[in-house]
C-alpha cells in the first residue's frame, strides 16, 4: 500500500524523462536582470527600469482586488518545496477518487471501504446531494472553519478522514497537484510521500530497537532486508509514473500542463512512531535518495507537539545525524519549530530548531515558527544565515494550525538576520489556498516590494534539492543573485544565452529551471510595465 499522509543512479523513468527531457530547450528560450534583496552588511542592489515599472503597477493595483489577484497569479513563483501530496490535492478531487473507488462515508465523514452498511452513505451521493458534499468538504479541509477556534486538531484530523481515498492513487493525485502548480506559474515541485510505508513498518517490528544506532543499522542491512524495502519503494515510484502519465495524458497529443513540471519526491517519516520505525523510515528514505534520482531527501512529519515527537525529539535528531553520515547523497529538510506558546511546555520551545540545524544538519527548516523562543535565537539565526539554511514558510498553515500570523510570525526576524526564506503551501488542499495566496498575503502583511517578492521566488529554486549547479554564484543569494562565470556576460531572461552559458544550462537541471523562471520574469515585467 502506498501511504501518503548520489552514487549509482538508475535510468530515468518515463515520469523523470518527461519532466526533464525539455531542459535542453530552455537554453533556446529568451528570460530579467538578476537581483536580490539585501541582507545585513550588503549593499543594496540595483533595480532595473522594468522592475520599477512593475513595482509601480503593483502599487497602483493594491486597492483593486481583481487586478491584485491577477498580478499574483501571473507572478512567476519559483517552486513549492514544502508540499504534502495528499494534503495538496484539491478536496473536490479527493471526493472524486472516493466515488471512483466506490467508497462509503460514515457518520464522522470518514471514507471507509464498501459495502455501505448502516450509518454510512455511498460517496457517490455527493454528486447529487450538495449538502452532503459540503459536509465532506468541511470535514476534509479547513473550509468554513471559524477563525476564533483552534484549527490544530481539525487540520490534522482531515488526513485520517480522507486517507482511504488516497490509497493506490499517488499518480492520480500528482496529476491533480502538478496541474495546479503549473497553472500557478511555478516551475518545480518537491512533494512528500511515505515510500513502502507498510513494509518499512514490518521491517522495524521484525528487527526491533537497539539504542546502538550503528548496530541497529547493521541489523536493517542484514540479509538485504533494507534493500528489499527500497526495491518496493522504487517499484511503487515506477507504478506512480505510469499512473501519472495515464491520468495526465502525457503521451497523447494533448498532454495536461503538469506533464512538463519537474517533480522530485521527499520521503516522509512518521515521527509519532516507535524509535525502531522512525529509524527504519529514515534509513529507507536516505538509501532511496542515493539510489533513485526521483527521490532527493527525507523529512519528519506528523504533529511536532505529539507525545512521542516531544519525548524522542533529540533522539530523532541523532538518528538523522548518524544516517546522514552513512548516506551523504541524501538531503535533509526537517519540520522543526512548528510550535507555539500554550501548545507545549515552555522548555519544548527552546531547542527544536537548534538541534535540527546543529545536530541533524538540516539544510532547510519547515515552519520554524518558534524561532524567538529558542535559546540564544539570535545566534541560531546568524548560524542559519551563514550556513544558508532556508526556512520554508507556509503562512496559511501556520495560522490555521498554530494561530500564528502577522507580527507574531518570525518572518521579519528571519529576514533581518539574512536567513533565506522560501514561501510554500504545506497542504493547500486542506488549507483551501494556493501559492498565489501566500505571496499576496506576504506582500500585504509585510509590505513587500516587487523586487522582494521576486527574490522570494528566486530563493525557492536556489534552495531546491535540484540536480546540478545553480545559475547564481555561490554565496550571492539572497544578497545579490549574481550569475555564475559561464553566464556573467548574459542578462538572464533578456535574450538567448551565449554559447558558453547555453552549455552550462544544458549540463545543469537546476540552472536551466532558474533560467526558465528568468524568462518568465522578463515576460511578466514587459507585460506589467506596459500596463503601468
Amino acid at each position: 500500500m502506498i501511504s501518503i499522509h548520489r552514487t549509482a543512479r538508475r535510468p530515468k523513468s518515463p515520469l523523470l524523462a518527461g519532466f526533464g527531457g525539455a531542459l535542453a530547450l530552455l537554453t533556446l528560450l529568451p528570460a530579467a536582470p538578476a537581483t536580490a534583496a539585501p541582507v545585513p552588511d550588503s549593499a543594496p542592489r540595483a533595480v532595473t527600469s522594468a522592475e520599477r515599472a512593475t513595482a509601480a503597477y503593483l502599487d497602483a493595483a493594491r486597492n483593486s482586488p481583481a487586478r491584485l489577484a491577477a498580478f499574483f497569479k501571473e507572478l512567476p513563483k519559483g517552486g513549492d518545496l514544502h508540499n504534502h501530496l495528499s494534503g495538496a490535492v484539491t478536496t473536490e478531487y479527493l471526493i472524486k477518487l472516493a466515488i471512483d473507488d466506490g467508497l462509503c462515508i460514515d457518520a464522522t465523514m470518514t471514507a471507509v471501504a464498501p459495502p455501505c452498511g448502516s450509518g454510512t452513505r455511498p460517496a457517490s451521493d455527493a454528486r447529487t446531494d450538495s449538502a452532503f458534499r459540503q459536509q465532506i468538504v468541511r470535514a476534509w479541509s479547513m473550509q468554513d472553519f471559524p477563525d476564533n477556534e483552534s484549527g490544530h486538531d481539525h487540520f490534522f484530523d482531515t488526513f485520517g478522514k480522507f486517507s482511504m481515498a488516497t490509497w493506490y492513487t499517488r499518480g492520480k493525485m500528482l496529476a491533480n497537484v502538478a496541474d495546479t502548480v503549473v497553472k500557478q506559474n511555478q516551475f518545480y515541485l518537491e512533494t512528500l510521500v511515505s515510500p513502502a510505508s507498510d513494509s518499512a513498518k514490518k521491517l522495524a517490528e521484525t528487527v526491533g530497537y537497539d539504542a546502538d544506532l550503528a548496530a541497529l543499522h547493521r541489523k536493517l542491512l542484514a540479509g538485504g532486508q533494507l534493500d528489499k524495502v527500497v526495491d518496493e519503494a522504487v517499484k511503487e515510484a515506477d507504478d506512480t509514473d505510469v499512473q501519472f502519465r495515464e491520468t495526465a495524458h502525457c503521451d497523447t497529443p494533448r498532454p495536461a500542463p503538469g506533464c512538463r513540471l519537474p517533480v522530485r519526491w521527499i520521503s516522509q517519516v512518521s515521527r509519532n512512531s516507535s524509535p525502531a520505525r522512525v529509524f527504519t523510515q529514515i534509513a529507507v528514505g536516505m538509501r532511496l535518495a542515493e539510489r533513485d534520482p526521483r527521490f532527493v531527501a527525507v523529512n519528519l512529519v506528523q504533529p511536532e507537539d505529539g507525545e512521542i515527537s516531544l519525548r524522542d525529539y533529540s533522539l530523532h535528531m541523532r538518528m538523522v545525524k548518524y544516517l546522514g553520515r552513512q548516506y551523504p547523497g541524501a538531503h535533509v529538510t526537517l519540520h522543526s519549530g512548528e510550535l507555539a506558546p500554550g501548545l507545549v511546555k515552555p522548555q519544548d520551545l527552546t531547542f527544536h530548531i537548534n538541534e535540527a540545524v546543529r545536530v541533524a544538519g538540516a539544510e532547510r527548516i519547515g515552519h520554524g515558527v518558534d524561532l524567538v523562543h529558542e535559546d540564544n535565537w539570535q545566534r541560531l539565526a546568524r548560524t542559519m544565515a551563514r550556513r544558508h539554511v532556508a526556512v520554508e514558510v507556509p503562512f496559511s498553515s501556520n495560522k490555521q494550525i498554530l494561530g500564528i500570523a502577522g507580527d507574531d510570525h518570525p518572518f521579519n526576524a528571519y529576514r533581518r538576520y539574512g536567513v533565506p526564506i522560501v514561501l510554500a503551501t504545506d497542504d493547500p488542499g486542506v488549507s483551501r489556498i494556493d501559492i498565489s495566496h501566500e505571496y499576496q498575503y506576504a506582500a500585504k502583511t509585510y509590505d513587500l516590494s516587487y523586487t522582494e517578492l521576486k527574490d522570494l521566488a528566486r530563493a525557492s529554486l536556489e534552495y531546491a534539492f535540484r540536480d546540478g549547479r545553480s545559475l547564481w554564484t555561490a554565496g550571492s543569494a539572497p544578497s545579490g543573485y549574481r550569475p555564475v562565470a559561464a553566464c556573467r556576460a548574459d542578462r538572464p531572461g533578456d535574450g538567448s544565452p551565449s554559447a558558453r552559458c547555453a552549455r552550462f544550462l544544458a549540463a545543469s537541471q537546476k540552472a536551466a529551471t532558474e533560467w526558465r523562471q528568468e524568462v518568465a520574469f522578463a515576460a511578466f515585467e514587459r507585460a506589467h510595465s506596459g500596463r503601468a
